[in-house]
């Protein structure tokens, strides 16, 4: 566990230098400890063995607050020994259960209709803090403890770490086959209106918005230069009704949208299928077939289809595939800091405790968590506010903003209408806080 609260203690500081930082931070309850360090934090119990791993482990509502703050264990108490403050709010085991999904390992049974962990069933959505990166706030805390035992410390730069664009390609065609104009005539719209679709070129497919997406990114791409990546996630399997349509590599017009994607500065990610999602040994396969067939490899990013990256520890399976990042983390029914952060973080497996080589980017922002009726289910404007005031707390964090927006909700056949619009917006928000 020490390698684990030292590396807690340098996220939270979140500085340069923050090792050297580290050293004046003790986490312990031993008293004749205590002189050793500048700031004492008082250890909760989360950790210990008959405590962590069971319902005793988790928070109660409703959290203790420091100022506005909540703390999810521990207590606002703070004293001072012999110079050395002493604080027992447990700045350590609060971040670490969220920045682990540890609850959703205490409520295996609690899952959607697709098995994930609803957003509304967590504790920064009940405790009405999942539009905050409650982490860096706990940083906050950390750092002024830090200068009222008479460290210097600065605080963090606000600015975009990194911006990620990211798109999922679930459908990239919405009539460009047999089947899709068979579907049209039957309950769509028509048989003459299909086979235009069909037999037309591919940029009248309704779906098929790259082109305008493309050069809406690129708009970010061209001032943020390294700090900005657009990555499109593919799909290289599945078997069940949730990953269809399967689209293949020797489909001309796969082979198009493929030529158009590489002509500009773009990178790929796995897109996971819905039916790896559920048998999580298939993802190295899914890799295999990007990296080799597909040509795109080595790839090393990843994003499972529908979030349906069900429990924390199928991320191993990452990890033996050779994924090093995971977009994966955000809650599909309410946008916001599923992992507390806006930050990218070491994957910590909270059933053994052992830090991984997989980085995390919490996913703050997707379009079906905004319009959709069944989730958010925000207007036009609503869905503008939201959205702006998430990208300027993670500019205020100094976070990264990572956005999901699919090809399709570009479609003037989305149940959404307002992408285009909202997307374009929040572009501009990003572009007018360049530094």
């Amino acid at each position: 566990m020490n390698r684990i609260i030292n590396y807690l203690l340098r996220f939270l500081l979140g500085v340069e230098r923050a090792s050297a930082y580290c050293g004046l931070i003790g986490y312990t309850s031993n008293p004749n400890h205590f002189k050793r360090y500048k700031l004492v934090i008082i250890p909760s119990r989360f950790f210990d063995a008959d405590i962590y791993g069971t319902t005793d482990s988790l928070p109660r509502l409703p959290l203790v607050e420091i100022g506005d703050v909540p703390i999810l264990f521990g207590s606002a108490r703070e004293d001072e020994v012999d110079g050395t403050r002493i604080v027992y709010a447990d700045l350590i085991a609060s971040a670490y259960f969220l920045l682990t999904r540890y609850e959703e390992i205490q409520h295996r049974s609690l899952r959607d209709e697709h098995g994930r962990f609803p957003g509304r069933q967590s504790i920064p959505f009940k405790a009405g803090f999942i539009h905050r990166p409650i982490v860096e706030e706990y940083g906050r805390l950390l750092r002024h403890w830090l200068r009222q035992a008479g460290v210097e410390i600065d605080e963090p730069k606000p600015g975009f770490r990194k911006i990620w664009l990211t798109h999922d390609i679930d459908a990239p065609f919405y009539c460009r086959s047999v089947r899709n104009v068979l579907r049209e005539t039957v309950r769509g719209c028509g048989f003459v209106q299909a086979c235009k679709y069909f037999a037309g070129p591919l940029r009248q497919d309704p779906f098929y918005t790259f082109p305008w997406m493309l050069e809406q990114d690129q708009s970010v791409k061209k001032v943020y230069k390294d700090r900005c990546e657009v990555v499109y996630f593919l799909k290289a399997g599945g078997k069940g009704r949730f990953d269809r349509p399967h689209y293949w590599l020797r489909s001309p017009d796969v082979h198009a949208l493929l030529e158009l994607l590489k002509s500009y500065p773009v990178s790929f990610g796995l897109h996971t299928s819905y039916y790896a999602g559920l048998r999580p040994t298939q993802v190295s396969s899914e890799k295999e077939t990007l990296d080799h067939v597909w040509n795109l490899g080595p790839i090393s990013l990843n994003r499972h289809h529908y979030l349906s990256l069900r429990e924390p520890e199928d991320f191993d399976k990452l990890i033996r595939a050779g994924i090093t990042d995971d977009f994966t983390m955000g809650y599909a029914d309410v946008s916001g800091f599923r992992l507390g952060t806006c930050r990218p973080v070491k994957w910590i497996n909270p059933i053994t405790r052992q830090m991984t080589s997989l980085t995390l980017h919490p996913l703050a922002l997707m379009d079906g968590s905004l319009g959709d009726p069944k989730y958010m289910g925000l207007d036009a404007q609503e869905a503008l506010s939201y959205s702006q005031a998430l990208l300027n707390t993670i500019y205020a964090h100094g976070g990264e903003a990572v956005l999901l927006w699919h090809n399709t909700s570009f479609s003037s056949f989305a149940p959404q209408t307002y992408h285009r619009q909202l997307y374009m917006d929040l572009l501009e928000t990003i572009l007018n806080k360049r530094k």
